[in-house]
């Protein structure tokens, strides 16, 4: 019989080979349709302190989104990564390679327990109760954690859905209010 552990460790696998197969030319139309329905989101929602990531190659590219955003007066703030979790810092150049060859940029103090209309978070995959399952590292969910209290509405995004029927996560594991998927 497989450990809870187990399972979960083995469903976050079997995703993130799914995702690597993803070509190129896939990826890049996945992006532009999924970066398309977050913009549509933030203007319906009129969020004015959007969090988003610094994408790696599995991810949805979310630079042309951050763009758009700034340009539209929208505050975006971005992980920097401190320890086993991360802090926020509002979204500036010039941007360093970090850890996990994650772009950031240089550490600020401006984000202190400040709104943040929507939240969007990458995903490896979920399960039925909404929960994701991300790299393995929690980061996430210990930021989460720290400042639900702080986050209007949690968006999960992915090149394509990677989806368990069965409880493969936690409690703890960090739960979606939407979905968005090419």
């Amino acid at each position: 019989m497989d450990s809870h552990a187990e399972k979960k460790k083995r469903f976050r696998e079997r995703c993130l080979k799914r995702l690597k197969k993803v070509s190129q030319r896939e990826a890049y139309g996945r992006d532009r349709r999924v970066v398309a329905k977050l913009y549509e989101l933030i203007v319906k929602e009129s969020a004015k302190s959007v969090m988003l990531y610094m994408p790696l190659k599995t991810e949805v590219n979310l630079f042309p989104l951050i763009r758009r955003l700034r340009q539209s007066g929208v505050t975006v703030y971005v992980p920097f990564m401190e320890g086993k979790s991360f802090r926020l810092v509002k979204y500036r150049y010039p941007l360093r390679i970090k850890q996990f060859g994650i772009k950031e940029p240089k550490f600020s103090n401006q984000y202190r327990n400040k709104q943040i209309d929507i939240a969007v978070i990458p995903i490896v995959g979920m399960d039925i109760t909404r929960r994701r399952v991300g790299f393995g590292k929690g980061m996430y969910d210990r930021f989460f954690e720290k400042e639900t209290k702080n986050i209007k509405k949690r968006v999960f995004v992915a090149r394509e859905l990677c989806f368990s029927k069965e409880i493969v996560t936690d409690r703890y594991d960090v739960e979606a209010d939407i979905v968005i998927v090419p």
